[in-house]
C-alpha cells in the first residue's frame, strides 16, 4: 500500500504546473547551434598578420568553397601595399602617378599567384552563405619575398652581365635580348631600388637595365626610303617599294636580325606588321591595302621591343616598353584617288529606264569611298560595267510578280584584267501591275547591294 501511495505522489509532482513551466523554459533557452563568429561582424585587427575574409553565396550551381577561398585570398592581397621609392626606375619613368597606379594594379592582380604559407583560420556557413578566414604572417611573408628578390637579382645580374658582353662584341640584337631577360627577372621589383655592386661600382640594377637598353637603341639609325611617296588607293597599281634600313650610327654597319614593326599612324589600311632585318640591315615594307579616304597618310616603321619577349610579353614589360624611345622612320604617303569609267545599261520589262538606279547606287558608293570618275576611259584606271534588267513573272490572282537581275563587273583598264564580278539574280517584286512590280523588284535589289555585293566589290578593288 505504501508503495502505491509513493508512486501516485511522484506522478502528481511530475504533472504539476511548476514542472511544465520548467520544461517550457528549457525549450525557450535553447542555444543557437550555429552562431556567427566575431570575425564576420568586424575584421580582426592582428598586427602581425595580413587578414583576408572571403565570401560566396550558395546558389546550387557554383563551387562556392573555391569562390570564397579566391575572395579571401584577394582580400588578403589587398592589404599588401606597394610603396614606390623615389630612387626606383618606376619613379624615374613616370612623370605623373598614372604609370605608378597601373603598375600597382598589375602587381596586385598577379600577387595572389605568388602568395605562400597563408593559413585558413576558420570557416562559417549557413544554408545560403559560405565564409572563410585567412591570415598570413607579415614576418614570414617578408622573409619569403626577400628570398625571392635575392634570387631575382642574382638572375637579373647574370643576364645584365651577358648583355654587356654582347654589347662589347658589337652584337646589339643579342644584347637587347639579354637586357630584356634581365628586366623580366626583376620586373616585380620596379618600385624598389635594387642596389648592387657591378665591376666595383654601386648601381641600381633595374635603372641600369632600362638605361642601357635606351643607350643601345640611341646608337641605331633607322631610315625609310623613299620617305615621301605618291600611292594609288589601288595599291596593286602603285608599284611602289618601301625599304627600311637599320645601321649603327657610329660606323654605319648594318644591324641584322633586328625585329621591326610597321603600322599606320595616320589614315588606315593593311600593312604587314612584323619584320626582321636581313644581313644588310634592310627589309621591304609591304602595304597591301589603303582603306582610308585621307589624301595624306603615314606609315611608321620602328624597332619592335615587344618581340624580345616572344609572343606573350607581360603587361609590365609592355607598359615600360612604351616609355623607351625606339628608333623610328616615317613614310609620308600622298594618296591618289582612283579614276573610274562607268558604262551601264538598265532595262525594265525590255524598255530602257529613264533613271539608272543601280549604276547610280554603285557610283555613289564608290564616291563615298574616295573614288573619282571620268568620262574618258583611256584616262581611267578602273572600268565599271553595270547591266540590269527586270522581266515578267507570273500573275497570282491580282498580284503581278517581276524578277530583277543585275550583273556588276570591274576590270583594270591598263591590262583589261577582271578584278571583280557579281550577279544579283532574280530578286522578286510584287504589285498590282507589272510596272509597279518591276520597280518593287529594283528597290529590293538596291537594298541587297549594301549588305554584301558593294562591300565585297570595294574590298576586291583595294587589294
Amino acid at each position: 500500500m505504501k508503495k502505491y501511495l509513493f508512486f501516485a505522489l511522484v506522478v502528481l509532482v511530475s504533472c504539476s504546473p511548476a514542472s511544465t513551466q520548467s520544461k517550457s523554459s528549457k525549450k525557450k533557452g535553447k542555444k543557437n547551434e550555429n552562431p556567427q563568429p566575431a570575425w564576420l561582424s568586424a575584421k580582426p585587427d592582428e598586427g602581425i598578420y595580413y587578414i583576408g575574409i572571403g565570401h560566396a553565396a550558395k546558389d546550387g550551381q557554383n563551387n562556392y568553397i573555391q569562390e570564397a577561398k579566391k575572395s579571401a585570398l584577394e582580400d588578403l592581397v589587398s592589404e599588401i601595399k606597394v610603396n614606390v621609392s623615389s630612387t626606383s626606375v618606376l619613379n624615374q619613368l613616370d612623370n605623373g602617378k598614372e604609370f605608378q597606379e597601373k603598375y600597382q594594379q598589375m602587381i596586385q592582380t598577379t600577387a595572389a599567384d605568388d602568395i605562400e604559407e597563408f593559413e585558413q583560420v576558420d570557416v562559417w556557413q549557413d544554408d545560403r552563405n559560405y565564409w572563410v578566414y585567412y591570415r598570413l604572417s607579415k614576418q614570414r611573408y617578408k622573409e619569403i619575398k626577400d628570398e625571392q628578390k635575392r634570387n631575382a637579382v642574382t638572375l637579373g645580374l647574370d643576364f645584365f652581365t651577358k648583355a654587356r658582353e654582347a654589347e662589347k662584341n658589337n652584337d646589339p640584337v643579342t644584347s637587347l635580348g639579354f637586357y630584356y631577360q634581365g628586366f623580366r627577372a626583376v620586373e616585380k621589383y620596379l618600385a624598389e631600388p635594387l642596389r648592387i655592386q657591378y665591376n666595383g661600382q654601386d648601381i641600381l640594377l633595374t635603372n641600369e637595365i632600362i638605361t642601357s637598353m635606351q643607350l643601345l637603341l640611341d646608337k641605331m639609325q633607322l631610315t625609310v626610303a623613299p620617305s615621301q611617296v605618291a600611292v594609288n588607293r589601288i595599291v596593286a597599281q602603285s608599284g611602289q617599294t618601301i625599304v627600311s634600313k637599320v645601321v649603327n650610327k657610329l660606323n654605319q654597319k648594318p644591324i641584322s636580325g633586328l625585329p621591326l614593326i610597321a603600322n599606320f599612324e595616320k589614315g588606315a589600311g593593311d600593312v604587314f606588321p612584323d619584320y626582321k632585318t636581313g644581313d644588310d640591315g634592310t627589309v621591304k615594307i609591304l602595304i597591301t591595302k589603303i582603306s582610308s579616304r585621307d589624301l595624306e597618310q603615314t606609315v611608321s616603321v620602328k624597332v619592335n621591343l615587344l618581340k624580345f619577349a616572344g609572343d606573350n610579353p607581360s603587361d609590365i614589360y609592355s607598359m615600360v616598353a612604351q616609355k623607351i624611345v625606339a628608333p623610328k622612320g616615317i613614310v609620308n604617303m600622298s594618296v591618289q584617288r582612283p579614276l573610274v569609267f562607268i558604262s551601264s545599261s538598265e532595262k525594265s520589262l525590255g524598255q530602257d529606264k529613264a533613271n539608272q538606279q543601280v549604276a547610280l547606287k554603285v557610283k555613289n558608293y564608290l564616291a563615298n569611298a574616295g573614288f573619282e570618275f571620268t568620262g574618258d576611259k583611256l584616262k581611267a584606271e578602273l572600268a565599271l560595267d553595270v547591266n540590269s534588267i527586270s522581266e515578267k513573272g507570273t500573275v497570282s490572282g491580282s498580284i503581278f510578280i517581276t524578277y530583277a537581275t543585275s550583273v556588276i563587273r570591274v576590270s583594270s583598264v591598263k591590262d583589261s584584267k577582271e578584278i571583280y564580278t557579281a550577279t544579283v539574280d532574280r530578286v522578286k517584286g510584287f504589285s498590282l501591275d507589272y510596272e509597279r512590280s518591276s520597280q518593287d523588284a529594283y528597290n529590293k535589289l538596291l537594298d541587297s547591294l549594301d549588305t554584301q555585293t558593294l562591300p565585297e566589290m570595294l574590298n576586291a578593288i583595294l587589294q
